[in-house]
């Protein structure tokens, strides 16, 4: 067995390629499009690791989606979790549990889907405003 692709649906795919790509660092892998089932798939992956896929699945007619809090989670870890924090809220994203313990961070995306941020190897010691800024929202 091997693990291929988690996918998320998303509502608006030029708003979630910003999210992921732009703004999270992802890179697209590959694309399907299908006219007659009225979808697009698009494969994304943290660079160098082509093996852990996320696909967004985007269905051109528009659907209520929700429930994103009850998918869970994606996770990335990062390399220095102040500065991947600090380069998203500077792209507008909300930073919805700061990394206080210098470790662990959540955002979301634009269909509310948890993204959990881990510092590789040890944590980082504890700074400012990270240790002193409160949750926003939920994670």
């Amino acid at each position: 067995m091997k693990y291929l692709h988690t996918m998320v649906r998303v509502t608006n795919l030029e708003a979630s390629l910003d999210f992921y790509c732009n703004k999270l660092g992802l890179k697209e892998l590959k694309r399907h499009t299908n006219e007659g089932g009225r979808f697009t798939l698009v494969f994304l992956s943290a660079p160098g690791d082509d093996e852990a896929q996320v696909e967004l699945t985007y269905n051109w007619d528009p659907e209520v989606l929700s429930g994103g809090r009850n998918f869970g989670h994606l996770a990335y870890e990062v390399e220095n979790i102040y500065d991947t924090c600090q380069k998203l809220m500077d792209a507008g994203v909300t930073i919805n549990r700061p990394p206080r313990d210098g470790r662990m961070a959540f955002v979301r995306s634009p269909d509310e889907i948890s993204i959990e941020l881990l510092q590789a190897g040890e944590a980082l010691p504890k700074a400012e405003p990270w240790a002193s800024m409160p949750n926003t929202g939920k994670w």
